[in-house]
């Protein structure tokens, strides 16, 4: 199973091959900001080009990224996705894999709107049944529906999720997690500390209200 930094560094490289074909294969430097965008990502990542540079070597003993040297006036060397090759997926599969990479699990109707600059689904039908390939490939699974949606979700099973933790009981999830220059994600323990100090902090305001008086700020660190 692929890393959470695998999968966007992979993910990345699928979508931009369909979104900016003249700038593909990518470069080092193009591929990077790809991956730390901060629009159409989920979680936000910061990630440095070593991490990326490890990362993609990575693929390439996995036969999922191909490195391209330079040749015709260009400098540098370049990368791109041979996934497709390797999965034996065609361009629908490959357009709903790359935003599930991406953005982790999403309902039918998010799926094709997302999709739309990578491939044009003619009916909600072709993608349920695209949908049935990439389950019966062991891809991809569904996933129960999330409070206020009538849909249920899609997730892809080649690599880790990063889930937001109230998905699943009702509860509102928390916001999703930001990935670190280190490759390391915001964490449970991370989390747990954070609704520690804000537990002291109501505990103190709640202690303030019930004696009469003004609660002293909070000296926890946010």
């Amino acid at each position: 199973m692929l890393t959470v930094i695998e999968a966007r560094v992979l993910g990345c490289l699928l979508e931009k091959e369909r979104t900016v074909p003249d700038q593909y294969p990518l470069t080092l430097n193009t591929l990077v900001l790809a991956c730390n965008q901060t629009t159409s990502r989920e979680p936000v990542m910061h990630l440095a080009d070593h991490e990326v540079e490890a990362v993609l070597l990575g693929l390439k003993s996995q036969t999922l990224v191909r490195y391209v040297h330079p040749a015709h006036g260009r400098s540098v060397t370049r990368y791109r996705q041979v996934a497709d090759e390797a999965w034996g997926i065609d361009a629908p599969s490959a357009a709903l894999l790359a935003v599930l990479l991406l953005r982790g699990p999403q309902t039918s109707a998010e799926l094709a709107t997302r999709t739309e600059r990578m491939h044009v689904f003619a009916s909600p039908a072709q993608m349920e049944t695209t949908l049935a390939e990439l389950v019966s490939a062991g891809m991809v699974q569904a996933l129960g529906r999330q409070p206020g949606q009538r849909e249920h979700r899609w997730q892809q099973l080649l690599a880790e999720e990063v889930v937001a933790a109230g998905h699943e009981d009702g509860s509102v999830p928390a916001p999703p997690p930001v990935m670190r220059t280190t490759g390391v994600t915001v964490t449970d323990s991370d989390r747990i500390a954070d609704l520690e100090r804000r537990m002291v902090r109501l505990e103190t305001e709640l202690a303030g209200l019930l004696t009469g008086t003004d609660a002293p700020e909070s000296s926890m660190p946010e």
